[in-house]
């Protein structure tokens, strides 16, 4: 008690503050960062997108009907057990799709974004399971278990290498982490491409990253079939996942729309 009391030495107290403000600087980027990884919730103002539930599905999904497309409604995407944690998953195992019949039973939001803040975790049941998560229903970030290439695991496909392999492999929940900034035009005219910044598993594998074009064809997505993927439009687009005939489960899907205006992606 007697401590409580005692004369504080002017010398200290006048240094404290500084101390506080030295110690609030080398911290202040620490804990600014964004929460990634698998089990993060939603930051305030964003919008699940999915919650494991089948009213959650309906409610923010529809099939993307594109040249390929093949499924009907509803959507046939079946909500399972979480083989992992308690609750319920949705599987893109959808029998229109089989065979790797990418474009027929794909799933695309309703709501279509611009720049944005996507959480997004999946987990592949089998060795070779393949699915994607596509940015503005045109840029696809692949999830293929078994390959490391530019068509692999966690590549922005066909352009760019994740710089750490941090899959945390089959039977196990992993969390893309995207921070999106869509391509900019001036009278129609295209002057900056998108760009992406992406943590895999807590880990950054992507940084600050230029997107060329879209690949894959018109069966894709948006602008496929526009000069080989590369006439991009200044459309808005949904967050599509791709059905390739595989168990790949989803769950945790959130999305916050931002405004990356003269700024990059990292974050």
């Amino acid at each position: 008690m007697l401590a409580i009391f005692q004369k504080q030495n002017p010398k200290t107290m006048q240094t404290r503050p500084q101390f506080l403000l030295l110690l609030l600087f080398l911290l202040g980027p620490f804990c600014l960062q964004a929460q990634t990884g698998v089990g993060v919730k939603k930051e305030k103002g964003a919008i699940q997108l999915f919650d494991g539930s089948r009213k959650s599905l309906d409610k923010n999904w529809k099939y993307w009907e594109g040249p390929r497309f093949k499924a009907q409604m509803p959507i046939k995407w079946e909500i399972v057990p979480d083989p992992v944690d308690k609750g319920t998953v949705v599987s893109s195992n959808d029998p229109a799709a089989a065979g790797g019949l990418y474009g027929a039973a794909d799933i695309v939001t309703i709501q279509e974004f611009q720049d944005f803040r996507l959480h997004v975790e999946f987990l592949v049941q089998n060795e070779g399971g393949n699915s994607g998560v596509y940015l503005q229903n045109r840029y696809e970030i692949q999830i293929l278990d078994g390959d490391y290439g530019l068509h692999g695991m966690a590549a922005i496909i066909n352009e760019h290498l994740p710089t750490v392999k941090a899959y945390n492999g089959v039977g196990k929940w992993n969390a893309y982490d995207i921070h999106f900034k869509a391509a900019r035009f001036e009278n129609g005219k295209l002057t900056e491409k998108a760009r992406v910044t992406i943590y895999f598993n807590g880990q950054k594998i992507h940084e600050d990253k230029e997107i060329q074009q879209v690949w894959g064809g018109p069966n894709s997505g948006i602008d496929g079939g526009n000069d080989k993927g590369k006439g991009i439009t200044d459309r808005p687009g949904g967050i599509k996942l791709q059905a390739e005939g595989h168990n790949v489960l989803y769950r945790n899907i959130w999305i916050k729309e931002v405004n990356l205006d003269g700024k990059g992606t990292d974050f």
